[in-house]
């Protein structure tokens, strides 16, 4: 159900992308053999005080984990390689629960391409490559699937 799409740019300053800007980007989801990271972490501060032996927090800085993606190796086409590569700026966008239109199940993580190598094995599986990403901005999470354009169907005649 998962979608991963891989947008060159959006225009919207809070990173919310339009559906023409969704259409517009590449669909990865097919190539994706894997997937770490992509989510944030707090990094909560201790407050201690004298009067007590329990030891408070706050609530920190945000933090990323650490976020790449695994592809297979396709024969035939370039097409992940050419688009991801070392030090390439884009949007990361992970559609939770597919694309459907009013979900807040869109997640997008402004990103740098950091390296890209391929994953060796004599073992009996399909090639892969690695592909690890920096997450450059505080990503935009929970945001709502735009509509679906609308379709330019004609009534049917008689």
């Amino acid at each position: 159900m998962t979608r991963v799409l891989w947008l060159a740019k959006i225009a919207d300053a809070s990173h919310v992308p339009t559906r023409a800007e969704l259409t517009a980007g590449t669909d990865l989801t097919d190539g994706v053999a894997a997937i770490d990271g992509w989510s944030l972490a707090n990094k909560p501060i201790e407050t201690p005080t004298l009067g007590s032996t329990f030891e408070t927090k706050i609530p920190g800085a945000d933090e990323a984990d650490d976020s790449s993606l695994t592809f297979y190796e396709d024969q035939t086409a370039d097409t992940i390689e050419e688009l991801l590569t070392k030090d390439v700026t884009g949007f990361m966008v992970m559609l939770r629960k597919g694309d459907v239109p009013g979900s807040r199940s869109m997640d997008v993580f402004p990103v740098r391409v950091g390296s890209r190598s391929a994953q060796y094995s004599v073992d009996n599986e399909a090639a892969k490559f690695v592909v690890n990403f920096s997450i450059t901005e505080k990503p935009v999470q929970d945001a709502a699937i735009p509509p679906a354009a609308p379709t330019t169907e004609r009534p049917a005649t008689k």
